[in-house]
């Protein structure tokens, strides 16, 4: 790089905010090639790619994205929603998505809704003003105005961790309905009856009023009902988990195993069994959902349902960057999800 030529670019730019016409200048480039360079947009020789990207590293350039998607149809951002930052679930989701984004010009701008659907539609409003090449949210249900933003738009859309309703555009995940179902048979094949079930909040967790709903009627099929539940109003915890089957129990109902609406709450129950001297699975059996590896680590692996959680991130945004155009009908890939036998059921 030519000495002269940054000196004189530093003194152009007293603000030290350098310019893509400073890129190009010093690249010995068009404005326009060292543009399609920063953009990664069509064919660019290896030699004048190297040259530019020099230029930018010797300057520190920023390309200034916002700008950018006044100019063009969208920007470089794909837009991403997620319940919660905390969960691993959602964690896994986003590692995922770093996955499928690696080697691309794409980079995810991240919110957090705290499990709310206005919050969601607050996040949606921000995303869209910026133009994004796509937007990947969590769950299939949105508020009215929500979901008016994200059809209108027209800009390509996925839906996460569920696909029992139809999309707007992609979904991907897996059937919550028919993991309850699973839930339920496997137990019933394990010999359990008498079936009882421990949650939280629904209105925070649709997905997880899926899976019980899949639950009461995957028993029903051998005309069995829940001889007894217990839900939380708040988020799922360990701690939650512990509370709720101890209450659950006080009542001296004639229980066989419990279903937990996830393996937090699972983590929880066994965490009560241990501390009450009851024997799993012998005189209690449990079973979780997710598959997380804390549940796994415990003195008995715990009996639950793995979802793909890295593979539904990483899958939707490969799926999202193939085209431009929305799905016509809508997609729904659908990643699956195992049983995890365990030994707590």
């Amino acid at each position: 790089m030519d000495r002269r030529i940054i000196e004189e670019v530093e003194a152009l730019t007293p603000t030290g905010t350098p310019k893509l016409a400073d890129v190009a200048r010093l690249a010995n480039v068009s404005e326009n090639t060292a543009s399609r360079v920063v953009r990664n947009k069509g064919f660019i020789a290896a030699e004048t790619r190297q040259r530019v990207n020099e230029a930018i590293e010797k300057l520190g350039y920023v390309p200034n994205r916002a700008a950018g998607s006044l100019a063009s149809s969208s920007s470089m951002i794909i837009g991403v929603i997620l319940p919660s930052l905390s969960n691993i679930v959602f964690a896994e989701v986003l590692h995922g998505i770093h996955a499928g984004l690696a080697g691309t010009p794409y980079q995810p701008m991240i919110g957090v809704t705290d499990y709310g659907l206005v919050k969601e539609q607050q996040l949606i409003s921000s995303l869209l003003a910026w133009q994004p090449a796509a937007i990947v949210t969590t769950g299939l249900e949105h508020t009215d105005a929500a979901r008016g933003m994200l059809e209108a738009s027209k800009v390509r859309i996925a839906e996460l961790m569920d696909i029992d309703n139809r999309p707007i555009d992609l979904a991907v995940g897996l059937s919550n309905r028919e993991a309850g179902r699973a839930i339920a048979r496997h137990l019933m094949q394990r010999g359990y009856s008498k079936i009882a079930y421990v949650g939280h909040d629904w209105l925070a967790d649709r997905r997880s009023h899926a899976r019980y709903l899949g639950l009461c009627e995957g028993l029903s099929e051998k005309g069995l009902d829940l001889v007894a539940e217990n839900r939380i109003d708040g988020p799922s915890s360990a701690l939650s988990g512990r509370e709720a089957l101890a209450r659950l129990l006080v009542d001296g109902a004639d229980i066989e195993a419990v279903a937990f609406s996830n393996d937090d709450m699972a983590v929880g129950g066994f965490m009560h069994c241990l501390a009450a001297d009851i024997p799993v699975p012998d005189k209690l059996a449990l079973f979780g959902f997710n598959g997380l590896e804390i549940g796994q680590a415990l003195p008995k692996p715990l009996s639950t349902v793995l979802s793909n959680r890295f593979a539904i991130g990483k899958a939707a945004v490969e799926h999202l960057l193939e085209s431009a155009e929305r799905s016509d009908p809508p997609r729904v890939i659908d990643t699956g999800f195992s049983i995890i036998e365990g030994a707590t059921a």
